[in-house]
């Protein structure tokens, strides 16, 4: 079996859903799905899609250096946004992170469980 290695989210539901910040197999990484969230949990920035991109990719970075990555291992990036007039905002955070690395990736636009998030990123990396 290959080892794997994973990081927290240190979210309370993290052991109900079963569920990883990130998880390390060999040479690739799969960061989940993650909110503008602070250390307590709540959403960060409400009203600002632009600061939550923002929020949410340092996250990420934070989950792929625990695993041995930066961003420009990212080969493919999901972004989940509220509406489409947000796109250009996160657009551009995603940008200012990505621009050399230039990763596939897919902004699709729907509703999320808490009312305060605006978008969520989930990201994969090779190394």
């Amino acid at each position: 079996m290959k080892e794997r290695k994973r990081v927290s989210s240190g979210a309370k539901w993290e052991p109900i859903v079963g569920y990883s910040r990130a998880v390390r197999v060999d040479n690739r990484i799969h960061v989940a799905g993650t909110a503008a969230v602070g250390p307590d949990g709540a959403v960060m920035y409400k009203g600002d899609a632009y600061s939550q991109a923002k929020r949410c990719l340092e996250i990420i970075e934070q989950a792929l250096r625990e695993l041995g990555a930066g961003p420009e291992h990212v080969v493919r990036t999901r972004m989940f946004v509220l509406e489409p007039e947000m796109w250009e905002q996160v657009g551009r955070a995603h940008g200012e992170m990505f621009a050399e690395v230039r990763p596939a990736t897919t902004m699709v636009f729907t509703r999320f469980i808490d009312p305060d998030m605006l978008v969520e990123i989930e990201a994969e990396a090779e190394l």
